[in-house]
This record gives C-alpha cells, sequence and structure tokens, in this order.
C-alpha cells in the first residue's frame, strides 16, 4: 500500500493493511506495524480506535512499555494531552528506580523498572504496548505502578 495514499473510505481497522507481512518464518507470529507508523492518517484512525474504549475514562498519564510501547503510548498521550511515562528493561534508566522481574515471552527471566518520581498514590496511568504475547510485561508494568500507588 503507498504510505501516502489515504482510502477514500476508511472502514474501522482499514490502517492493518499497512502492515508488513512476515518474512522472519513461522517461529515469529506477528505482523510488523512500523510501515502502519509511517503513515500519518493511519497512524492516527489506529490510535483513535485504541483509545475508543478509554473516552470518558479519568486518565491523568500514560505510560509505554518498552520499546515499542513507546511509539503508541506517546501518540496516546499526545492525543489525550498528557504526559508520557517510559516503563523501560532494566538498565536504560539513569534516576533512581524500582524494578520488577518478569518472564518474557521467550521464557527468558528479565527485570522491568519504572522511574519512582513520577506516579503518585491515586494517580491514573493508562497502559501501553505494541502487543501483549504472554502478558509478563504487562503484569510487571501494573505491578510497578501500582507499588507506587498508581
Amino acid at each position: 500500500m503507498d504510505l501516502r495514499h489515504v482510502p477514500a473510505a476508511r472502514d474501522r481497522g482499514w490502517y492493518l493493511a499497512l502492515m508488513a507481512p512476515n518474512v522472519k518464518g513461522p517461529n515469529y507470529a506477528w505482523l510488523d506495524p512500523s510501515r502502519l507508523y509511517c503513515h500519518p492518517q493511519g497512524l492516527q484512525d489506529c490510535v483513535a480506535d485504541l483509545l475508543q474504549p478509554f473516552r470518558g475514562d479519568a486518565i491523568d498519564l500514560v505510560a509505554g512499555i518498552d520499546a515499542m510501547g513507546f511509539i503508541l503510548g506517546a501518540a496516546a498521550a499526545a492525543v489525550l494531552q498528557k504526559g508520557f511515562l517510559a516503563i523501560r528493561k532494566a538498565g536504560h534508566l539513569c534516576v533512581e528506580t524500582l524494578a520488577q522481574p518478569y518472564t518474557d515471552y521467550s521464557g527468558r527471566q528479565k527485570l522491568m523498572e519504572i522511574r519512582t518520581d513520577v506516579v503518585a498514590p491515586g494517580l491514573r496511568v493508562l497502559l501501553v504496548d505494541q502487543w501483549v504475547e504472554t502478558g509478563g510485561t504487562m503484569r510487571a508494568a501494573i505491578e510497578l505502578v501500582e507499588r507506587l500507588g498508581g
């Protein structure tokens, strides 16, 4: 699909056709959304659709999970006019952090970190990731936000 082309009829989810097919073989069960992110209208419509279930919810902050959750999370934060917090894999933040162990999609044990000076008790945080394979990174992010009172 031409990255400059916007269909006249933009049915819900039209932008999914922008995702590049899997070329890495049967061990990879995902499509690459980076081409979708390059399409201005596709990205806008995708974020609008992703946020639809949360319209009317009180959201104070949007957090994206390392690393691809940063793209959709930052875009969602901009649309909602909220701040954005990056929840990182261990070792990438140079500030005081709180860590949470998790098991990734490959079964490896890892650590997720959050800075400790942003989330305060009662803060309502919308967590965003590109996809959730096993739930390990999302569970770790939820635990980190909740440990800080969010």
